[in-house]
């Protein structure tokens, strides 16, 4: 053992000993250039990342050609991005082409619906990769030499959604080549629901086993991405009622996604400036260099791009009718029943008047897409704008639009039709129009008459689409007296905006003979002023800076006729701003329309009446003319704490803010008094109630409460409180409360209904009393509301004894409501 480690020792040592100097030394190896070869490596890995154009576009490869050329190969898909389309601005907009049933909520959830927006670009990047940025809009400095544009810019960085590696590089080598079947297969809100979508239509986690590619077409600027994609069923964020279990869900849903890639215009449309006295929809941006010393939020008009042809730009000049370059043009979704189809045409063919006063005419038409003129037609396709029927059981239609954020071109819509808008549109006309057009003094209206009101909302739909916001305040510029005048009426219509909710002409009588197309809405003085303002060019500036003197002087022109005037669906307390009212005086014109409601009430039974049916229709159309009462009330207890808003430049005379006089409060005090404080006999008919149901005492105090939630809401009170240091003759809120505790504590023997009544006023003053909104408060509200409060208490405990013990009863019950709110540590 011993002589073997000695060996092996030895033969180590021998091993790892140089060699001698009498030993010829080996060649030196040649050195090697380290960069070289690491060029090299990287040159071989690219190669292998990025691979001919033939190897990955082979043969089987099936291409569209467009905007982006689509391969698809077996079962990949990819899109070859010209070197020249990169950094350019696209719109992504992901739509419901096919619903689950079981998505549906209320509105939501049918094929056409809108889950997703997104302004996108594409860009090469290191690494031999293309991303995807999503582009915001949101701040912005015009100067790009500036310095604020630098430091806006720096703040600002556009994040990246989406990462691909370049497959290969095009033929010409002017392209690059991506596959994007993960993405397009995938679950980002990119191709899919954005979070609020998910939230709204109860939507789960994905299933990438049971989703799909369907198709994509490539068009000159846009492509068409179609998808089918499974998502598991969740609750969303339902609420259930205390104690009530959540049910077990189970299952998927299963829809249909079109997500359409359009190109935003590189010709940027010239933006106009927002004016609050012509009501459009907007798109907007915070501008850091619009105001030297801040900042300033601009908001921008939707509005389609209009322009004259070329050849005919020197007659739009002058003034003449011309032609629009490219129109607007609905289509009509080809499931839309057909005898409804010409109603629809005509509703968006009204607004053609509309453009007339803009210098354009056949600026917008209608048509139902056939083969021939329309072979590339599809709904699903974002160049074509429609009316997109779905059949649902929701009362109602909308016109939402998509908008380049960067300048306000409206760049297509989806008129959303629901089938069941035809009963609202039933119920509407029966209540407000059946006194005078005997043709809706039944429960099926005949196919002419549904027409022309399927017309009257396709018009208003669609002057959604063109950019106009609802006008409430229009109808309030006709004196009431005048919806009584049917030659008055055929000459300006009995609003002057088809945008306003005046629905149908309730002031009317029978007795006036007012003809039915009279009593409906059409397009108005406002409607063709306000596109005239949006859509006429003035070619003399070329910036929305330049134009805003000149459309300052042209609005204060223009709203010397009051028919012009805007009022916003958004003030709370103008009462000439509001819902379904008609006529310049709500007390006057609420008259009229519950002397109407009498003569519908009288005649219920038998307008109501089907062979062979029950008496849900008469119990329908009586829940509809209770809820039409009450709007009356509702539009007269606007003026009680109003204040009226009518915005203007300081080139314009007079005030902005004005408070409703004290005459017409106290006006409207006393119609409420007349009308529902006093009890509505009239409304409640016993031979309706035996046959449907239901409380008239119920119905008299909902009434009541839903005025008093108005009338002695902490916001009004407020405003009345506000309003004595503005105006020294507004209404005083002291004085308010008194009168209308004389109004509901007028009858000294109040009955069921006036009992009530007084128990819920009572309610009402102690709710304000004890909200912990006047736990700090350092006015005199809260102070009046309980001086108020120990009145009545005084009041009912001076009657004394009385003989009527239910008369006793209630005094005393009020007595202890009272002092248990403002002495609850005495009860």
């Amino acid at each position: 053992m011993t002589q073997f480690r000695f060996f092996l020792i030895s033969l180590l040592l021998v091993a790892f000993t140089p060699f001698s100097a009498q030993e010829k030394k080996a060649a030196p190896k040649p050195k090697t250039d380290t960069a070289k070869t690491k060029t090299a490596d990287t040159k071989d890995k690219k190669k292998e990342k990025i691979k001919p154009y033939a190897e990955v576009i082979t043969a089987k490869a099936v291409t569209d050609d467009g905007i982006f050329k689509v391969h698809k190969v077996e079962d990949k898909y990819y899109f070859e991005i010209p070197d020249k389309a990169l950094k350019k601005e696209f719109l992504l907009v992901n739509r419901l082409s096919k619903a689950a049933a079981e998505m549906r909520s209320g509105m939501s959830g049918y094929a056409g619906d809108q889950i997703g927006q997104n302004v996108i670009s594409f860009e090469k990047g290191p690494n031999d990769k293309i991303f995807i940025r999503s582009i915001s809009f949101q701040d912005y400095a015009k100067d790009s030499t500036s310095q604020m544009y630098n430091s806006v810019t720096r703040n600002n960085v556009q994040s990246i959604e989406a990462s691909f590696d370049i497959k290969a590089y095009g033929k010409d080598k002017k392209s690059s080549v991506i596959d994007v079947t993960d993405l397009l297969n995938g679950d980002t809100e990119l191709i899919s629901f954005e979070p609020y979508a998910k939230k709204n239509f109860r939507v789960g986690k994905y299933d990438k086993d049971k989703s799909y590619i369907n198709f994509i077409k490539s068009f000159p600027n846009n492509i068409e991405i179609n998808t089918t994609k499974t998502f598991a069923r969740t609750l969303g964020n339902r609420k259930f009622p205390p104690g009530m279990d959540k049910p077990e869900i189970s299952g998927n849903y299963t829809v249909e996604i079109n997500s359409s890639l359009v190109l935003l215009p590189e010709n940027k449309m010239q933006a106009r400036y927002f004016d609050p006295r012509v009501g459009y929809f907007t798109v907007g941006y915070t501008d850091f260099d619009e105001d030297p010393q801040g900042i300033k939020k601009l908001r921008l008009i939707k509005r389609w791009r209009l322009e004259p042809k070329p050849e005919d730009l020197e007659k739009y000049k002058r003034g003449e009718l011309v032609e629009p370059a490219k129109p607007i043009v609905f289509y009509i979704d080809p499931a839309t029943p057909k005898k409804w189809v010409p109603y629809l045409i005509e509703g968006v063919n009204d607004w053609q008047k509309a453009f007339e006063k803009a210098g354009f005419k056949n600026a917008i038409i209608a048509k139902v897409p056939n083969a021939k003129d329309d072979p590339e037609w599809s709904l699903d396709d974002a160049r074509f704008s429609g009316i997109v029927y779905k059949p649902s059981d929701v009362p109602n239609a909308s016109g939402p639009s998509i908008a380049d954020p960067r300048t306000g071109e409206i760049l297509e819509s989806h008129i959303n039709w629901y089938h069941n808008v035809m009963s609202l549109l039933r119920d509407w006309y029966f209540i407000q129009a059946s006194p005078n057009d005997p043709r809706a003094r039944k429960m099926d209206f005949d196919d002419a008459l549904m027409g022309q009101l399927i017309r009257f909302v396709s018009s208003h739909e669609v002057g959604h689409t063109l950019g106009l916001r609802h006008n409430f305040g229009s109808s309030s510029t006709v004196p009431v007296e005048k919806l009584r005048d049917n030659n008055w009426l055929t000459k300006n219509g009995h609003t002057p905006s088809i945008m306003d909710y005046a629905r149908f002409d309730y002031v009317a009588q029978p007795e006036d003979h007012i003809s039915p197309e009279n009593l409906m809405p059409r397009i108005g003085d406002y409607d063709k002023w306000a596109i005239d303002w949006g859509y006429r060019r003035f070619y003399q500036f070329n910036s929305p800076d330049k134009e805003k003197t000149y459309l300052n002087d042209w609005v204060i022109k223009n709203l010397k006729n009051q028919r012009l005037w805007f009022g916003t669906e958004t003030n709370p307390f103008d009462p000439r701003s509001q819902s379904e009212q008609v006529g310049d005086n709500a007390m006057l014109a609420s008259y009229y329309g519950i002397k109407n409601l009498k003569l519908i009430v009288n005649n219920l039974q038998d307008w109501t009446a089907k062979p062979n049916e029950n008496y849900d229709g008469l119990a329908d159309m009586y829940k509809q003319l209770i809820g039409q009462f009450s709007r009356y009330l509702g539009h007269v207890s606007k003026y009680i704490g109003g204040e009226m808003e009518t915005p203007k430049t300081i080139e314009q005379k007079g005030d902005v803010y004005e408070v409703v006089s004290t005459k017409d409060q106290k006006s409207a005090l006393d119609f409420l008094e007349k009308n529902i404080f006093e009890t509505p006999e009239w409304l409640l008919k016993k031979d309706i109630f035996e046959k449907t149901g239901g409380s008239p005492s119920e119905v008299v105090e909902g009434l009541q409460n839903r005025v008093f939630s108005r009338i002695l809401s902490i916001p009004v009170l407020k405003k009345m409180y506000q309003s004595q240091s503005v105006d020294a003759k507004a209404y005083p809120l002291i004085d308010y409360l008194t009168d209308l505790k004389s109004s509901v504590f007028r009858n000294s023997t109040p009955d069921l209904y006036e009992r009530n009544l007084q128990r819920n006023f009572v309610d009402s003053l102690i709710k304000i009393s004890t909200s912990k909104e006047f736990t700090t408060d350092q006015s005199d509200i809260a102070a009046l509301v309980r001086g108020t409060l120990n009145d009545i208490k005084n009041d009912e405990k001076a009657k004394g004894n009385l003989s009527d013990k239910v008369q006793q009863y209630h005094n005393e019950d009020l007595v202890y409501r009272i002092e248990k709110a403002l002495n609850p540590e005495k009860n």
